[in-house]
């Protein structure tokens, strides 16, 4: 599975990114807007530093706009995947922003119907919310399990982008069921390094060795 990091904060990228942790980056505009650096300038030090997709969003909502949106940002840099929504406009953007050969990541997925036409528009990715299916008391995990399944039987070659990742336990759910990717806030990946029971034995470890009153350095 990959791990794509879901910010446009440059030191948190680094840091997972030196780690071996970032295969990619997601950004949108109210990340961009959190940063508060300029949308063009942040986008290119990330994809310089990263040497996978990088998600640049569109803002336009019309077709013709969101394909020269797109066409702009795809200069940023090779490694740059246009982020459209699932709209009807965002499926045409997608097909021809593909056609061009650039990478292209569908975002705001909330069915397998709309997963389809993704898929069949040329997506590179498609990525399901699955924090907000759980906002409406949906289970998020189900629609994951869906596409993969739906994918799978067609051939689709559409990667699966796990997106809206609130907890560790929907990372380790979406590798089960097999999703290609997830893209998560950085806190979200290092929180998966804890557990309460290595906590515990490392404080017991800490505290034997204490009693030998030995260094090692």
């Amino acid at each position: 599975m990959k791990f794509f990091v879901d910010t446009a904060e440059i030191d948190a990228i680094a840091e997972l990114n030196d780690l071996g942790m970032a295969d990619g980056v997601t950004t949108n505009p109210s990340l961009i807007m959190k940063s508060g650096r300029d949308i063009l300038e942040v986008t290119k030090e990330i994809a310089e530093m990263i040497d996978g997709p990088v998600s640049a969003e569109v803002v336009a909502t019309e077709a013709e706009a969101m394909i020269a949106e797109g066409r702009k940002l795809a200069k940023i840099a090779d490694n740059i995947a246009v982020k459209v929504p699932l709209t009807w406009d965002g499926l045409k953007a997608c097909k021809a922003l593909s056609a061009d050969g650039h990478m292209v990541n569908v975002t705001l997925c909330f069915s397998i119907n709309q997963a389809i036409l993704a898929a069949k528009a040329g997506a590179t990715f498609i990525s399901p919310f699955i924090g907000r299916l759980d906002d409406i008391n949906l289970d998020g995990m189900d629609l994951i399990a869906d596409i993969r399944q739906v994918y799978d039987n067609y051939g689709f070659e559409t990667e699966i982008l796990a997106a809206s990742i609130r907890s560790v336990n929907h990372i380790a759910e979406s590798a089960r069921i097999g999703a290609d990717v997830i893209t998560a806030p950085p806190g979200v990946i290092k929180a998966m390094v804890n557990h309460p029971l290595t906590d515990k034995g490392l404080a017991t470890f800490l505290a034997d060795w204490e009693k030998t009153g030995q260094k090692i350095l």
